[in-house]
């Protein structure tokens, strides 16, 4: 798993030459600043949820290159021996700053900010993408998921069907994040402490002699924890029937009641209803209602629409995968380099005006409103720059700058906290749970109104005049060109 590997040969190929070169001239130990940042938000959505920085710090911690990967290297070639010695002695001594796991972001804005000698900015920058990129794209999709289930449990069930096992792990642990209750995956719970869940399979109930049988079976085993699986033959006339035989022939005599029923197939509004009415008069009124089979956000919305009596989902696939749209689009972009202490911005520039880059070593503020504690701007500023929340601000729409909005009695906080200083990491990992606890929190800060699946109200991200002034007086004289 990727906690327990040595991924320094996971980078792109280029990686390595461009640090051959720059070795083999004046630039090798030129401090260069990069930003990871995306560019639109997945599923059309009104914002992103950070996520993968613990598995960042563990990487950077232990990147090394082992003898056989020199070994490997020096066999393509290319490879200057003074390049592989320093590869053999390799240890990053640079700085990171972060958003931290379970933060509400937005398009342009550095989710992770590196400054390191150009080799060292390279070379890393293949997992920091990796990382951020799949658990970001996980968590975001979770959110979405969880959201639309209206405050009933959303267990992730997607390890059969993710893209390897890193995907099942990591995607496990960054649902968990965006707020899934637990996941079927019993190597997350024990790696990550996402809480392990699981009933049975239809091979179960297809292995004994009779469905009551196969439920009775079950109940003995497991009298503190029943769920049943009543899908298998025929919901209504079979499953829910023989599984409160079972709950009344087993449970009721050892005074144990059932935890619930699983729905697996079948139009799932109408037998849930049906199901929740035939609990009720046999006495099961505490009896939850599960339902999984192909679930996301949209199809969760239409069956409460439809008044599905379900009290907990169980998504795999289409959340694991993040199915409708399964890349996040992170990107690592050189923002300055940094010569005898003197920051030099660098910029981006393309005919399509989205990769158009934000210069310069920055700061990331957002500003919460004080009175009702919501989050209403972020702002990109110099590094050098701190914003004075005792003083009116006016944000602009970056993309229509004729729209702007004046921000009054608000508290501005700094986004990006310090990770690694000189090499050395600073930032506590804070437990899973507690990065949990505060994704909610943040999302607290948000108005509905960003939140919408559909046509969500756009956040404003702004850039201070000082930023703006340099952005446009390099896009003026091309700089970096």
């Amino acid at each position: 798993m990727i906690n327990e590997q040595n991924c320094s040969m996971l980078c792109d190929f280029y990686q390595l030459t461009m640090g051959n070169g720059y070795f083999k001239t004046k630039y090798a130990e030129r401090i260069a600043y990069f930003d990871m940042f995306f560019r639109r938000v997945p599923d059309g959505g009104g914002f992103a949820i950070a996520a993968g920085l613990e598995q960042v710090v563990e990487y950077i911690n232990s990147l090394h290159f082992s003898e056989e990967d020199i070994a490997f290297l020096r066999g393509k070639g290319i490879f200057d021996e003074g390049f592989l010695g320093y590869l053999r002695d390799f240890k990053f001594t640079g700085d990171i700053w972060a958003v931290p796991e379970g933060t509400p972001v937005f398009p342009n804005e550095p989710l992770l900010t590196v400054r390191a000698p150009a080799i060292q900015a390279q070379l890393i920058e293949t997992m920091v993408l990796l990382l951020i990129n799949h658990q970001s794209l996980i968590a975001t999709k979770a959110s979405r998921i969880v959201r639309s289930a209206d405050g009933r449990a959303v267990s992730e069930f997607g390890s059969r069907r993710a893209q390897g096992a890193s995907g099942a792990l990591l995607g496990a642990r960054a649902a968990y994040i965006a707020g899934c209750t637990g996941t079927a995956c019993v190597m997350a719970d024990e790696l990550y402490g996402v809480p392990s869940t699981g009933t049975m399979a239809h091979s179960w109930v297809q292995m004994f002699d009779s469905e009551l049988e196969a439920f009775e079976e079950y109940c003995r085993v497991y009298p503190d924890s029943v769920t049943l699986l009543v899908d298998t033959y025929n919901v209504l006339k079979s499953g829910v029937p023989n599984a409160i035989k079972a709950f009344d022939n087993i449970l009721k005599p050892l005074g144990a009641r059932p935890k619930g029923i699983r729905l697996d197939s079948g139009d799932i509004a109408y037998l849930s209803i049906e199901a929740r009415k035939m609990l009720d008069e046999a006495g099961y009124h505490d009896c939850k209602i599960v339902a999984s089979n192909s679930l996301d956000e949209y199809i969760i919305s239409d069956l409460l629409k439809q008044g599905a009596k379900i009290d907990l989902f169980g998504v795999g696939e289409r959340l694991i995968t993040a199915k409708s749209e399964p890349v996040f689009g992170g990107v690592y972009k050189l923002v300055a380099t940094e010569e005898n202490g003197e920051i030099n911005p660098k910029i981006k520039i393309s005919e399509n005006v989205a990769k158009i880059t934000n210069p310069h070593y920055k700061k990331l503020y957002r500003l919460y409103d004080n009175e009702t504690g919501k989050a209403v701007a972020d702002q990109l500023c110099v590094y050098d720059e701190v914003i004075d929340d005792t003083k009116p601000l006016t944000i602009f729409d970056p993309d229509f700058t004729w729209k702007k909005k004046t921000v009054t009695d608000f508290t501005a906080r700094e986004l990006q906290v310090p990770v690694f200083i000189g090499g050395k990491q600073v930032y506590q990992l804070p437990k899973l749970c507690d990065i949990r606890a505060y994704c909610a929190s943040q999302l607290g800060t948000l108005w509905g109104e960003i939140k919408r699946f559909e046509n969500p109200h756009k956040y404003y991200v702004d850039l201070s005049e000082s930023l703006w002034t340099i952005k446009h007086g390099l896009l003026g004289g091309k700089g970096g060109l």
